[in-house]
């Protein structure tokens, strides 16, 4: 976390797994997210701040993936799923939480682990498990960066709320509204959540194939006779 993060000059990766959302997909179905949120100054990252969600079948797949792909290396495990799990209950939930930060935090240690495309997309891209997988073997029409980029949002991190809550002080309590759903932290607003992954990668699809059409036009006109 940040009390780790030392002198300016040092490099640094700071990760929180927090705010965790309650998601219905029907009337059985039922299921949470978590907010990740990236503060790093690394060259191995694109983006040095980033916000996303994921739930934890997702970091089930991410662990499968990086050890797929790292078989030398023996992954930190997971918190254990549990087919029990109540998502009224505060303990548990804040127990998965903290679980889910620790693996990442010792994943982001791992120097091999940290040039996996799929662990990037993972934590900064809102993209879906298949999309994900996609675009890391180079099938959609947007790269890993470009993905990446493509996410954008106002991101807020502990040490800045902290200063934050200090200089509302002053404020009437009537115009400071606290958002905050669990003890690691405020709720940090992104542009596109996981459940908007659909929209999110049609309109990232249909802007990329607008943008290879017109640069083809414009090599096309540049190597015609009239041109030269």
């Amino acid at each position: 976390n940040l009390d780790s993060v030392g002198s300016v000059d040092s490099e640094f990766i700071s990760v929180w797994v927090r705010d965790p959302q309650v998601h219905k997909e029907d009337f059985w179905h039922t299921y949470i997210t978590y907010e990740i949120c990236l503060h790093t100054n690394s060259m191995c990252f694109q983006k040095k701040t980033s916000c996303v969600r994921r739930r934890y079948s997702e970091f089930v797949w991410l662990r499968q993936k990086l050890q797929n792909n790292a078989l030398l290396i023996e992954l930190p495990k997971l918190p254990p799923g549990n087919p029990f799990f109540n998502l009224n209950s505060d303990f548990q939930i804040t127990q998965r939480m903290r679980g889910l930060q620790q693996f990442l935090e010792a994943v982001l240690q791992t120097p091999l682990l940290l040039s996996d495309s799929l662990l990037h997309l993972f934590l900064q891209s809102p993209l879906s498990i298949a999309k994900m997988d996609a675009c890391a073997q180079g099938q959609t029409h947007y790269t890993v960066a470009q993905a990446i980029q493509r996410c954008v949002g106002y991101t807020r991190f502990p040490v800045e709320e902290q200063h934050q809550e200090e200089d509302s002080k002053a404020c009437c309590d009537s115009d400071c509204e606290s958002t905050t759903s669990s003890g690691l932290g405020n709720s940090i607003g992104c542009a596109t959540s996981v459940e908007e992954d659909s929209s999110y990668n049609e309109s990232f699809s249909h802007e990329f194939q607008a943008t290879t059409h017109e640069a083809e036009l414009c090599s096309s006109l540049s190597s015609s006779p009239s041109n030269q």
